[in-house]
């Protein structure tokens, strides 16, 4: 918290030039749409005044671990720099710990993120000393399964490859523990969803769980920035319907807002959403497999 107040300065200051900053703990992300030379001068002032700002205040930016990163087509050049030191340009950078492309494919992250899962999940099976697989299964769902759910809402996968390399994960897992568990964890559920699916079964109701949040604003986002709620209450279904505009892209049609749309409006009437335990509850026997795409 007094760090937040020692970095407010710097945020209005930022606010003041034209540019969209977002600030968590120690990172800052600095944003601008680059039409042309005059943009590119803005946003090496808004770097200027980074590197004053902490000059002035005895702090170190770390510049080899500042990058400058594209997305778009963009026919302006121009080389950055913080002080004396330039910033380089990278087609990727990790955000927060989301690996996030110039062409925003997240197909890197979730290698990424899968790879650490798969060592996280040997080395529980390389280190228990217990061989009891009720709690080989326990640790996995303590250890893993948040590798794999941790901002699910950003990079949700929406290809088929992408989602059976999710759930490979726990295949892999689930073949190395005796054969006569391994029914009895296809059964099982976790705090949120199905035990026996890691993929589009997992993440689709985390984005469910966000939109219910959103939609009946229990999280300090405005709905309105995100979905249109519909006026026509006649049609067969929920009452919370949310509009579905036309997407020209597919890297916009996969966005969160775009994306969930089609899976929320499709909720069957046996979904409650008086609260959202309730809603919770009642969404883990829907199935959202016919939602992704097959290449």
């Amino acid at each position: 918290m007094l760090f937040l107040v020692f970095i407010d300065g710097l945020a209005k200051v930022l606010e003041s030039i034209g540019v969209v900053t977002k600030f968590f703990a120690d990172d800052v992300n600095v944003y601008l749409r680059i039409v042309k030379s005059d943009d590119c001068v803005i946003l090496q002032k808004a770097l200027d005044v980074i590197s004053c700002w902490a000059s002035d205040w005895q702090l170190k930016v770390s510049v080899e671990k500042c990058n400058m990163l594209h997305i778009g087509s963009c026919s302006v050049s121009y080389q950055y720099s913080m002080g004396h030191d330039v910033i380089s340009h990278e087609t990727q950078c990790k955000d927060l710990g989301v690996v996030i492309t110039n062409s925003l494919s997240f197909k890197q992250h979730i290698c990424e993120c899968t790879t650490k899962a798969h060592r996280r999940a040997n080395s529980i099976l390389r280190c228990s000393v217990s061989r009891y697989n009720g709690l080989l299964v326990r640790a996995f769902v303590t250890y893993v399964r948040p590798i794999l759910e941790y901002n699910s809402i950003i990079w949700s996968p929406s290809l088929v490859r992408d989602n059976e390399q999710l759930e490979k994960v726990q295949r892999r897992f689930t073949k190395r523990l005796h054969a006569r568990y391994e029914k009895f964890i296809i059964q099982q559920t976790t705090s949120s969803v199905g035990f026996a699916k890691l993929g589009i079964a997992a993440l689709a109701p985390i984005d469910l769980v966000f939109c219910y949040k959103i939609v009946f604003g229990l999280v300090s986002v405005n709905v309105d920035d995100f979905f249109e709620i519909r006026s026509v209450l006649g049609t067969r279904g929920h009452p919370f319907k949310t509009f579905k505009s036309r997407c020209s892209s597919n890297i916009r049609s996969t966005f969160f807002a775009e994306r969930v749309i089609n899976i929320w409006n499709s909720l069957p009437s046996t979904v409650n959403f008086s609260t959202l335990a309730s809603f919770r509850r009642t969404i883990h026997n829907v199935d959202f497999s016919r939602f992704l795409k097959c290449s």
